[in-house]
């Protein structure tokens, strides 16, 4: 596998575990560190995000990949994300087309983790 192969598959990996609420997954592969810019604009970071998915608060039906785009430069790594999500959010049901913009860092023996991402509807 290449490298874009490797990033390809973390995304994808993310996008399963948000699907499935899975906090485990989610823990290993988002980076202490994270800084995620909302839909709202806000910022958040990791464990706001954890906490979304371990209280129940945030629960996703669909996670539908509609374009995947990747760009790694050494042990940098941007995905540029465009799909439809469906699920709740804080007892609210949505359904919206989504573009993520992630940018990931590579390091031994944790392969790709997410450092920073971007959520806009479109």
């Amino acid at each position: 596998m290449t490298t874009v192969d490797l990033l390809k598959a973390a995304e994808r990996r993310v996008q399963a575990a948000q699907l499935a609420g899975d906090v485990a997954v989610l823990d290993e592969m988002i980076d202490d560190r994270l800084v995620f810019t909302g839909p709202d604009g806000l910022l958040y970071g990791k464990e706001d995000d954890l906490l979304l998915h371990r209280s129940g608060a945030q629960k996703m039906t669909a996670v539908q990949e509609e374009d995947l785009r990747c760009l790694v430069d050494g042990r940098t790594g941007v995905t540029w994300f465009v799909g439809r999500l469906a699920g709740t959010f804080k007892g609210q049901d949505f359904e919206a087309r989504m573009r993520y913009t992630r940018t990931w860092v590579f390091s031994d023996p944790a392969g790709w983790r997410l450092v920073a991402a971007h959520a806009s509807m479109i």
